[in-house]
């Protein structure tokens, strides 16, 4: 059987393509937008909340009225 689906697959080289690239092409694609979207969490989103959280912080605590 073994040997009949790789006469199949040497037969038909874009089967073999569609069977096997496809999905190596769609994981491979993931893991790459996994990490780009990662990157940009930890690099663009999580400094600009840092930021903003210290500013309204920093604003907020000069705004309190004395007591």
């Amino acid at each position: 059987m073994i040997v009949a689906l790789f006469r199949l697959f040497a037969l038909r080289p874009l089967l073999s393509l569609a069977i096997f690239g496809i999905p190596l092409f769609v994981l491979v694609m993931v893991g790459l937008f996994t990490i780009v979207a990662f990157k940009v969490i930890v690099f663009v989103v999580l400094p600009v909340m840092a930021i903003v959280w210290l500013v309204r912080r920093l604003s907020r605590s000069g705004d309190s009225p004395a007591f």
